[in-house]
């Protein structure tokens, strides 16, 4: 009797036992699914995706060319809806070596020549020369607006700095009756005016602030260039000047993926080539087409290089070598063939 009642709690064990093997099979059959299901989703949004940047870039290259050539057949291209994105379109490799020195090649070449020449009205006053506030050229051609802007002191200046050292240009344009705002962390105090120069101790930054941490330990203050043109209900910039010391880098960046370069009219660059810049990584050769890349998306929002200036003074550094005994400092002047008033 025992051995019987012995035999049936075994079969009852084995059938449970069994039970549960089926069911755990079963979940590790749908668990496997769903995995291979997530891959071919992932591997289709990544080939929508892919397809879907080629597109807009040969959209905007399209409309670069009929712009170019004075084309009115695809002027329809000009209203395609805008696609917001997360990252610059990355240039092709310079070479299929992808070595530094053919990347710096094409960089170097490319910052040097000029796209336009600009010419200076005779209504213009002779102090905005180039010798008169050094390697600053402002395009003050007649087929562009800020010469008349000038003259009809209607002109808005932005200058995003780290110390004074070089305000020449500002104090100029504000002497002849533009309305000039400079943003400097550096100045003692929160807001001064100077005649019609505002200085605002505000940095400009690349990131949206963190909601993590309590407003009073942020930065004293520090606000993207869009959240800053809101801000002053300033809709557009005549003149727009870069110098911060190697974050010029990732501000044009964000200028570019939040298309705030459509409000610039002309842009003066300074950049700095002795070392990557704020938050820019990968290896040399990456590094330097990351910037030729973003020089090149300045092209497809249709501004040109008018003006290339390489400053003799500074050290002879390209990525903390010298390369081609090349400066480590370059000012750049770009002017918006579209800038419209």
């Amino acid at each position: 009797m025992h051995g019987l009642k012995g035999e049936m709690n075994l079969l009852r064990s084995c059938r449970k036992r069994t039970s549960a093997c089926r069911l755990l099979l079963r979940m590790c059959l749908l668990l496997s699914l769903l995995c291979v299901c997530a891959h071919v989703y992932i591997q289709l949004e990544g080939l929508r995706l892919q397809k879907q940047s080629q597109h807009h870039r040969t959209v905007a290259t399209a409309t670069d060319a009929a712009a170019d050539a004075g084309s009115t057949c695809c002027l329809a291209l000009n209203h395609h809806r805008r696609v917001s994105r997360w990252k610059i379109w990355l240039e092709p490799w310079a070479t299929e070596t992808r070595g530094l020195q053919e990347e710096a090649d094409r960089f170097l070449r490319y910052i040097s020549t000029p796209q336009l020449s600009c010419q200076r009205p005779a209504s213009v006053p002779p102090v905005f020369d180039a010798e008169h506030h050094g390697s600053w050229l402002l395009c003050l051609d007649r087929r562009f607006s800020l010469a008349q802007r000038i003259v009809s002191k209607h002109c808005r200046v932005y200058s995003l700095r780290l110390g004074a050292e070089d305000d020449a240009l500002e104090r100029l344009l504000a002497g002849s009756g533009c309305e000039v705002h400079c943003f400097d962390p550096s100045i003692r105090r929160a807001h001064l005016q100077e005649d019609n120069m505002w200085l605002h101790r505000l940095s400009v930054d690349w990131r949206d602030p963190n909601p993590a941490v309590p407003i009073q330990r942020l930065h004293s203050g520090s606000k993207k260039l869009a959240a800053i043109l809101s801000h002053f209900g300033h809709r557009q910039v005549d003149v727009l000047k870069v110098d911060l010391e190697s974050a010029e880098w990732k501000i044009l960046e964000n200028l570019i993926l939040e298309q705030v370069l459509d409000s610039v009219g002309l842009l003066l660059l300074e950049l700095h080539l002795q070392w990557a810049g704020f938050e820019v990584g990968g290896d040399e050769p990456s590094v330097v087409r990351y910037w030729f890349s973003l020089l090149r998306e300045l092209e497809r929002a249709h501004f040109r290089l008018y003006h290339s200036y390489s400053d003799p003074s500074k050290p002879r550094l390209f990525l903390h070598r010298n390369l081609r005994n090349t400066s480590s400092s370059f000012t750049l002047g770009w002017v918006n063939t579209r800038f419209t008033l």
